[in-house]
């Protein structure tokens, strides 16, 4: 079975798929390189640094979406060496 990408998948409900643009795609056009990845570094520390006081097991996998979503876009960025 084909792995699904972090931009066809959604942690802890449905309400980014339901819009027609998902925001993260809107940031990555409007957005550097760099300033994208800037974003997307910053939740997965967010969700890292908060998972035991707030969303526990669900915040590392919202972490680990961001951290697949960083590396799909660096895949995207930069040639293979």
């Amino acid at each position: 079975m084909p792995e699904k990408t972090a931009r066809s998948r959604q942690v802890g409900g449905d309400h980014y798929r339901k819009l027609a643009i998902q925001p993260w795609d809107a940031m990555q056009e409007w957005m550097s390189p760099e300033r994208f990845a800037g974003f997307l570094q910053g939740n997965i520390i967010k969700y890292i640094a908060r998972y035991q006081d707030k969303g526990g097991v669900q915040d590392l996998e919202k972490a680990r979406h961001y951290l697949d979503r960083l590396i799909e876009a660096e895949k995207c960025a930069k040639p293979a060496i």
